[in-house]
């Protein structure tokens, strides 16, 4: 990893580092559980409960773009329920009710970073936690990308994006410094397009 990237990318993880907590919600807003009972075809019932993620099931769409001038970009965002509070991944988002998973993709990839791709590969689609919620991911290669707008950030989304050489995310994984499964899966699928 060159070292001034390194720097760059450390100073994001600093910047978004959580501090402190100030107190807990007492009305969540986005996460729920649902609960209830489920019959099955042998005639046994059994208790389970559900994560609803704001009204919906969770499936989100993955991306992992490359730019015309074959650079990778990935997000340095807070994620405070993990011991580092700061995640570096992949662009990402939810896919809205009626939304198709490819529309999803290039409006998050496009809101998370002001890049636009030119070509889409689905590299796989997969549960995310079946155990737990009925989220449903699709994971992409943006190819082409090219810088067209801002960020356009939700009230409390604080994203910034890194560029980087492909090999460079490589090594961020083996380092742990990418450690979320979505990421490393998509980056792991993505493989077979580059020669490395």
């Amino acid at each position: 990893m060159r070292k001034e990237k390194l720097e760059e990318l450390r100073d994001y993880i600093n910047e978004l580092k959580t501090i402190r907590v100030i107190n807990s919600l007492d009305n969540p807003t986005f996460l729920s559980i649902q609960k209830a009972y489920y019959k099955l075809n042998n005639g046994k019932v059994i208790p389970r409960e559900k994560l609803v993620k704001n009204g919906t099931d969770g499936s989100a769409a993955i991306v992992l773009p490359v730019t015309v001038d074959n650079n990778t970009i990935l997000v340095v965002q807070p994620r405070v329920n993990t011991k580092e509070t700061v995640g570096i991944e992949l662009p990402a988002g939810y896919i809205e009710p009626s939304e198709e998973p490819l529309s999803a993709a290039i409006r998050e990839l496009t809101e998370e970073t002001g890049y636009i791709p030119e070509k889409m590969h689905l590299l796989d689609s997969y549960y995310q936690d079946q155990g737990c919620m009925s989220a449903y991911n699709y994971s992409y290669l943006a190819l082409d990308c090219k810088k067209v707008k801002d960020q356009q950030l939700d009230k409390y989304e604080f994203i910034k994006y890194f560029e980087c050489k492909y090999e460079e995310v490589l090594e961020l994984v083996e380092l742990g410094y990418i450690k979320d499964i979505n990421s490393k899966y998509t980056i792991e699928k993505s493989k077979k397009y580059f020669k490395i």
